[in-house]
């Protein structure tokens, strides 16, 4: 997960997103089993306070369940997993084409680029 956060945001949130995107990314599949709250927290450098928000904010949110006596499980819900997955890539793309605009590239500039460049990575398999 990393140890690096940054100061002017609240650690838990933080966390809180690095583990949607392992969630989101398939890290952390469907039904998946999470380590236990100090586990979490000690791979993070973090008090496990602070793991116990993040984890209950993702609780909040619907992506984890907890089980009395058998831990915390991803959720097995594959559409809301899959409706986050294109809610966050929608605001990547945003993001992404909001700093193109301001070097003056178009969608389309911006497009051919990617399409170039995914196309070189290709050639460098």
């Amino acid at each position: 997960m990393g140890e690096q956060f940054d100061a002017s945001r609240p650690i838990y949130a933080q966390l809180v997103e690095r583990l949607k995107a392992r969630i989101l990314a398939g890290t952390y599949p469907p039904g998946g089993h999470l380590d236990s709250v100090r586990d979490l927290a000690a791979a993070a450098g973090v008090n496990p306070n602070t793991m116990q928000r993040a984890l209950a904010q993702l609780e909040t949110e619907g992506l984890v369940r907890t089980e009395r006596t058998a831990g915390r499980y991803v959720t097995e819900d594959t559409a809301l997993i899959e409706q986050l997955r294109a809610d966050t890539a929608r605001t990547l793309a945003s993001d992404f084409l909001e700093k193109m605009r301001g070097i003056s590239y178009s969608p389309a500039q911006a497009a051919a680029l990617l399409e170039h460049w995914d196309a070189k990575e290709d050639r460098n398999e």
